[in-house]
C-alpha cells in the first residue's frame, strides 16, 4: 500500500551486521536496558521518573517509512478516546494525497482497514492554524480530537523541543497519542547516536507535558485522567493504533 510514499522516501537496505556503534555505551551509561534483535535492530527500555518507555530501531512498521525507523512508546494515564498527532508537513501532504487517491479509486474498505490511524485523522480532525503554532508552522502540522488538549500539550516546552529537532523537513516524523499511549516514529536509516538522543529528548518532553496536563486536571478537580480536556462527544472514535 502507498507505493508512492515508499518511492518518495526510498528503499531500505539489507543489513548483515550491527551498525549502531555508540548506542550500547550510551544506553549503559544511562542504565537503560539494551538488547539486540537479530542483527536487524535493537530494543532499549528506560524510565522517565515513574513512566517506563521503550525505544526500538528496526524495520519500519508503517508503509510511509521505508527501510528502518526509530520507534518510542510509553503508556499514558489518558483517556483512550483522546487522539492527537504532530507530523512534518511534507509527510502530511504526501499522506493526504495518498488518501485522496484511494477515495477517488473507490477503495474505502482499504482506507478503513489498512490505513494507519494517523492518516485517517488527517481527514477527520481540523489542523491547528499557523497562528496557533507559530514556532512550528513552517515544519509541522498538528491536529487532535481535542483542540484544547492539543494546544495545552504544545504550550511551551514541547514546541521548543520540536522546533530544535535536527532532521530535515523531508524526513518522516510522527508524534502521536492514541489509546492512552504516546508514540514517536521517525525514519532513521542508520542508528546514529545524535538522532537517537534528539528523538528521545522530544519524546520525554512530550511525556512530561502529557503528565503536566493530567496533574493540572487533577489540581482543578477536572479528572487526573485528562477527561476534562476531551469534547463532550468525541468525533468518530478510532479503535486502531
Amino acid at each position: 500500500m502507498l507505493d508512492g510514499i515508499k518511492r518518495l522516501f526510498g528503499s531500505g537496505t539489507q543489513r548483515t551486521a550491527p551498525e549502531w556503534e555508540g548506542i550500547v555505551p550510551w544506553a549503559e551509561s544511562r542504565k537503560y536496558t539494551y538488547r539486540a534483535v537479530h542483527n536487524e535492530g535493537f530494543v532499549i527500555d528506560g524510565r522517565l521518573a515513574t513512566s517506563a518507555w521503550r525505544m526500538e530501531w528496526g524495520p519500519s512498521q508503517r508503509s510511509y517509512i521505508s527501510g528502518h525507523e526509530l520507534r518510542l512508546r510509553a503508556e499514558l494515564a489518558l483517556p483512550v478516546e483522546l487522539q492527537a498527532v504532530v507530523m512534518n508537513r511534507e509527510l502530511q501532504e504526501t499522506m493526504e494525497k495518498a488518501v485522496f487517491e484511494q477515495f477517488v479509486e473507490g477503495v474505502q474498505t482499504r482506507i478503513d482497514n489498512e490505513t494507519p490511524p494517523e492518516m485517517r485523522w488527517l481527514v477527520m480532525y481540523p489542523k491547528l492554524s499557523g497562528a496557533e503554532m507559530p514556532l512550528l508552522r513552517e515544519r509541522f502540522v498538528a491536529l487532535s480530537s481535542s483542540k484544547k488538549w492539543l494546544l495545552n500539550w504544545l504550550d511551551g516546552d514541547l514546541t521548543k523541543s520540536l522546533a530544535a529537532l535536527v532532521p530535515m523537513p523531508e524526513v518522516p516524523l510522527v508524534l502521536m497519542v492514541s489509546r492512552g499511549r504516546l508514540v514517536l516514529r521517525m525514519a532513521l536509516a542508520e542508528a546514529q547516536i545524535g538522532p537517537v538522543q534528539s528523538a528521545l529528548r522530544v519524546f520525554e518532553t512530550a511525556l512530561r507535558e502529557s503528565r503536566r496536563i493530567a496533574d493540572q486536571g487533577a489540581a482543578d478537580d477536572a479528572g487526573a485522567d485528562g477527561s476534562a480536556w476531551l469534547p463532550s462527544a468525541s468525533p468518530g472514535g478510532d479503535p486502531k493504533s
